[in-house]
């Protein structure tokens, strides 16, 4: 049995030869970087709470492959009831963080990969789930970490791959050997990817004929030679590189995104599980997207609470938390999260079974869960920002609350009600502040509006999924423009 302890989990990233780039600088010791650190620890909570007995039913499952006790990040979803503690698993991630914990991208992939594996084996006579079945074993058994890597940086979008200029724009396969295949391209937009131990890649769109080099799925060690990790820019990510802690927000928690370029990286055949067959490559999107949408009505929720949590805390502090307006601010608050959970439960509880025997989140109701939260999260932060005033974005430094000389002004200054400290509200602020414009990152904002997709994509999925022309024939019916429907003999 393997069940990595967060320190065992830090510890085996420091074992990592990965080529990682900030401020345009190569970061040897990426694991204590101030920067990346809180990312870190975001993940570090995932193998913690495997180990702590009230969460136990959720953190940990029993892998369908081996008959061990695994963490459920990398658990085949078996069942309904799988789908439902994904979920609730989330939303406690996102309240214990609040900010992206990295590893539900590569949970989804997962799944997405072993059905869609099984598939293309059926179809084509190829051995591809064998060796996913093989490579799962492997990282169930060790408790790694799997970043889901989908998103190409696209180029001209109005061109498909094998039509762009630089054929780089998509990731792609570049020669075919005997013992596997070289890959070239990039990921953007890359969850967690630093903090990964193995990338799990996969086309980011249909592909089509012409485009065979285009359509391929594989699994990669983070550090393997080729790959450079460029992180992403955070708002005010450079407070985390000053003295003190307060003007950070959440100083202990955060997420992470990168570009991953993938300059000719050798991958074995034993870990290639696609490529070629275009006529799959829409499948594995179209799988992964609705898993990965169904999560977001778990993390996004939990998210929610801290983010609510800290704009009543704040009108208690200016002490109008009785005040019949804010009262019905906080409550639409908590309406929009709960809509939000309402959403990914609904998705998970009418899953489906698959050919290969995981479950299936319903594709319309994970669909209609994500184009919520492109928007729910804007109101929630707008509320968030109308409540805690405009000192949210005007507050002075932690540097000049501990100034000997002008230190006395501040504190006095920004005293709140019922002598709650200038300290406790400057700390909430920067609370609210870091969530909301993004110094958790990335906001939870833009995470909730592009993350999985932006919501045209939610919109296309939709319309597959409406079933509009049975629609039509029932009111067709009702109208008696069709026959209408018989009570008797």
């Amino acid at each position: 049995m393997a069940l990595k302890t967060a320190q065992q989990y830090i510890d085996s990233l420091r074992e990592l030869k990965s080529d990682v780039w900030l401020f345009g600088e190569r970061i040897e010791n990426f694991v204590d970087h101030p920067v990346i650190r809180p990312s870190i620890n975001s993940i570090a909570l995932t193998y913690k709470m495997a180990h702590e007995p009230e969460y136990e039913d959720l953190a940990t499952t029993t892998s369908s492959l081996t008959g061990e006790k695994i963490n459920r990040f990398t658990s085949l979803f078996m069942s309904v009831d799988d789908l439902v503690k994904k979920v609730k698993l989330q939303r406690i991630m996102g309240q214990r963080t609040g900010c992206c914990f990295q590893r539900c991208v590569g949970m989804d992939a997962i799944n997405a990969m072993y059905n869609t594996t099984f598939e293309i084996d059926e179809t084509h006579g190829t051995e591809y789930h064998k060796r996913f079945r093989e490579w799962l074993k492997y990282i169930q058994q060790n408790d790694l970490c799997v970043q889901g890597a989908m998103t190409d940086v696209k180029g001209d979008r109005a061109l498909r791959p094998s039509e762009q200029p630089d054929p780089d724009m998509f990731v792609h396969v570049v020669e075919r050997r005997a013992d596997g295949i070289v890959i070239r391209g990039a990921k953007a937009h890359q969850t967690g990817s630093v903090n990964s131990h193995e990338m799990l890649i996969m086309p980011t769109l249909t592909m089509r004929p012409g485009d065979e080099d285009y359509s391929v799925c594989c699994a990669i060690q983070s550090d393997s030679p080729g790959i450079h990790f460029i992180y992403g820019r955070q708002s005010c990510d450079k407070r985390k590189l000053e003295e003190g802690d307060i003007d950070v927000g959440n100083c202990q928690f955060g997420g992470q995104e990168a570009l991953t370029v993938l300059d000719d990286v050798f991958v074995p055949w034993e870990r290639v599980f696609m490529c070629g067959e275009v006529d799959f490559s829409g499948m594995v999107v179209e799988r992964f997207a609705s898993y990965h949408r169904q999560s977001y009505g778990g993390c996004k929720p939990g998210i929610g609470d801290v983010l609510v949590g800290a704009t009543a805390t704040m009108t208690d502090y200016s002490n109008v938390a009785k005040a019949s307006h804010v009262r019905d601010k906080i409550a639409e608050m908590n309406h929009l999260i709960e809509t939000l959970h309402a959403c990914g439960l609904a998705a998970s509880t009418q899953g489906t079974k698959t050919k290969a025997g995981n479950f299936l989140p319903d594709i319309l109701l994970a669909n209609v869960c994500k184009m919520n939260v492109t928007r729910y999260p804007y109101e929630l932060c707008r509320i968030a920002e109308d409540l805690a005033g405009g000192a949210l974005v005007t507050i002075p430094s932690e540097c000049d609350l501990r100034s000997p000389e002008i230190g006395k002004y501040v504190e006095k200054y920004f005293k709140g009600a019922n002598n709650v400290s200038a300290e406790e509200r400057l700390r909430m602020l920067s609370l609210i502040n870091s969530m909301t414009f993004g110094l958790s990152a990335p906001s939870y904002r833009t995470e909730s509006m592009h993350g999985a997709g932006s919501p045209q994509a939610q919109k296309v999925m939709i319309e597959r999924q409406s079933q509009m022309e049975s629609k039509k024939k029932m009111a067709r019916k009702l109208a008696g423009i069709d026959e209408r429907e018989k009570l008797t003999d």
